[in-house]
């Protein structure tokens, strides 16, 4: 590997971490070094919804090995239905971690199904 494709592949897995941060997977413990986008705290929700919406088609895409052009409607049924499910405490543990906390990890699994997305693994 060459040290001119080193950077690239560095923010490449950056950009997969955060993306999957919002992703409902497993226990949240791979991301207690995880640092949250400040601007989480202030914005408004229809920007966290774009934010869940752009994680699940990365990570569908990946998973799928399909066009993120072809998850935009699936997945924006799952960051829809998923913000729309969270109570006011589980937004602000997601503003303030930058990942679902249990309670709403349960919820966002729920509209992984009802969308017909594959759960992360």
């Amino acid at each position: 590997m060459t040290t001119r494709r080193l950077p690239t592949l560095i923010a490449a897995g950056l950009l997969a971490l955060g993306a999957t941060a919002a992703l409902a997977a497993g226990s949240s413990a791979p991301f207690e070094q995880y640092q949250p986008d400040p601007a989480l705290r202030t914005a408004p929700k229809a920007n966290l919804e774009s934010r869940v919406r752009h994680a699940c088609t990365v990570i569908q895409a990946r998973m799928t090995s399909a066009p993120e052009a072809s998850l935009e409607r699936p997945c924006g049924c799952y960051a829809r239905q998923t913000l729309r499910s969270l109570d006011e405490s589980e937004i602000e543990a997601y503003r303030t971690t930058g990942y679902f906390n249990d309670s709403a990890r349960a919820k966002a699994l729920s509209a992984l199904d009802s969308c017909k997305l594959q759960r992360p693994v």
